[in-house]
């Protein structure tokens, strides 16, 4: 019987001498913390600020457009349909109608068929329609810069391959 009642006791002993320790502990480190906080508030506030350089195009290009990075990041985001071919470099081999929709089949530089449909998109332009003959292609940029006025390029199938 004495064995456990002395083991509760030097339990609650402890206990009452951890508490005030532990909670003096837990003083310090909020001490410390809102002093990092004041130190790293006092730097950032030292600290000159970025900003960007102030400019209006005023219809002109922007020179702090990096042009290349963009060119790089279209090139890895999108595949063979995507900026990767011209229009002006697409054949079209044949015209095919499903379900009352005109589907075209081209063939990029490559010889690569693809299957396009009114409204795909290329690197200068995109598909404005297609019939039983002809695909109508609007082509909206040269060489990376908007035209001022949009040109339409028609492409139709060869007379010995249509049916």
């Amino acid at each position: 019987m004495k064995k456990p009642v002395s083991f509760i006791l030097l339990i609650s002993f402890l206990c009452l001498v951890g508490l005030p320790c532990l909670s003096q502990q837990e003083k310090q480190q909020t001490q410390q913390e809102k002093e990092q906080e004041v130190s790293t508030q006092e730097i950032t506030e030292k600290m000159p600020r970025r900003s960007r350089p102030a400019y209006s195009r005023a219809g002109r290009k922007d020179p702090f457009r990096d042009l290349i990075a963009q060119q790089e990041a279209r090139r890895t985001t999108e595949g063979v349909e995507g900026p990767l071919v011209s229009v002006e470099n697409l054949n079209v081999i044949g015209i095919v109608k499903a379900r009352g929709t005109f589907t075209a089949i081209v063939t990029s530089p490559e010889e690569f068929p693809l299957f396009i449909k009114v409204g795909h998109k290329f690197s200068d332009g995109f598909v404005l329609s297609i019939d039983e003959s002809k695909v109508i292609f609007r082509k909206t940029t040269e060489r990376g810069s908007p035209l001022f006025k949009p040109r339409d390029i028609v492409k139709e199938i060869n007379p010995e391959e249509r049916r």
